[in-house]
């Protein structure tokens, strides 16, 4: 039998393939789910268990050695302990309260044009860039703390509205939880360990398919006709505000040619829509192959696509509407047993990396 370090090697070296068909190793991650020092010690009192290991990292070593003699045995211990830890977990939680408090963010701005840090944001934008402590000082009153916060309030939007999303999947009976938090793993869906993405469809993959479609850059069409119609904007303002003024401008002259521009857009993004959800391995290889660099991994995963068909800006607001998610989310996972572990398998590449990746993962989408 592969011992535990072996599979603390796969975990680390995120080699986390091996995972998904291996009792052992699907042992191994639940084992490691509930390695905090107070649940280790309520789990090894329910289950008359006895410890020697003092120290958290060799208790989780000395716990998975014991689970290991009976692995059938352990893997049904592990899910009523765990499935009860999950159910005090939401049971603390108000969740009416908290969609309230969702419902306060008026708006999702994140105030800079980071993708992954603010720090790495706000030193390569002004610490290394301004030599003036006044020029500096002067950023704080109109552009800093415009950024920080917005980074701070989408981030806790962000955070509490995946809360919720992960109750819903947790209260599935084919989905086990994760107690204590573990890199790249938030649940097992019929025994498959997976984490959860909660996305949008991408600005960057609308792009992709534009051009592989032949069709023109958004901004470059909106610029183009707005032209035509004589509808001036801000040449030199950020490529997000030129196209916000002008689709904003078109719809408020509201004639047969701007209507139609904007009818024209939204047909071609949902058309690439459509196309994604025909085939959602081609989206789910993009979103794997363009993840941020300092977020990189190769675990499985559950991509949740949210989308508002009427304004692809206000998909954020999709993520606190539990009336839309929950049924979609459920009849997903009342049908997950139907599939095929081949439909599931991802192969990816990243740049800078020499390895091909292979992954399972699907796309749910939610569509308003």
């Amino acid at each position: 039998m592969k011992d535990f370090n072996y599979w603390k090697k796969r975990y680390e070296n995120e080699q986390l393939e091996e995972f998904n068909s291996d009792s052992v190793g699907l042992l191994w991650l639940k084992t490691k789910s509930i390695s905090r020092k107070e649940l280790v010690a309520e789990f090894v009192e329910q289950n008359n268990l006895s410890l020697n290991e003092t120290t958290l990292a060799k208790q989780f070593e000395e716990l998975f050695d014991l689970l290991c003699n009976s692995v059938e045995f352990s893997h049904k211990i592990l899910n009523v302990y765990i499935q009860a830890k999950s159910e005090e977990q939401v049971a603390q939680t108000d969740t009416k309260q908290l969609v309230s408090e969702l419902y306060k963010l008026k708006n999702f701005d994140w105030g800079g044009d980071y993708r992954n840090s603010l720090d790495k944001y706000l030193i390569s934008r002004y610490v290394k860039v301004l030599n003036s402590y006044d020029t500096l000082l002067s950023k704080f009153e109109t552009e800093i703390n415009v950024a920080v916060q917005g980074y701070v309030l989408n981030s806790w939007y962000n955070h509490w509205s995946s809360i919720l999303i992960e109750f819903i999947f947790k209260s599935h009976s084919l989905v086990l939880p994760t107690v204590g938090q573990i890199k790249s793993v938030d649940f097992f869906v019929n025994s498959i360990p997976f984490d959860l993405k909660v996305t949008y469809l991408p600005a960057e993959y609308i792009k992709f398919k534009r051009k592989e479609k032949g069709l023109p850059v958004e901004l470059t069409f909106l610029k183009t006709q707005a032209t035509k119609a004589n509808i001036p904007f801000d040449k030199k303002a950020k490529d997000s505000d030129i196209y916000h003024e002008i689709t904003e401008r078109m719809k408020d002259r509201n004639d047969d040619f701007c209507n139609s521009v904007l009818t024209t857009l939204r047909n071609e993004k949902l058309q690439i829509l459509k196309d994604a959800q025909n085939n959602p391995k081609i989206l789910a290889t993009w979103l794997y192959e363009n993840q941020g660099e300092m977020r990189f991994g190769s675990e499985n995963r559950l991509f949740l696509v949210l989308v508002d068909s009427e304004d692809f800006n206000n998909s954020w607001k999709l993520k606190r509407n539990l009336d839309l998610l929950k049924p979609v989310i459920t009849s997903y996972l009342d049908n997950f047993q139907n599939k095929k572990m081949d439909d599931l398998k991802i192969n990816f590449q990243y740049s800078g990396k020499a390895q091909t990746f292979s992954s399972l993962a699907d796309v749910i989408f939610v569509v308003k």
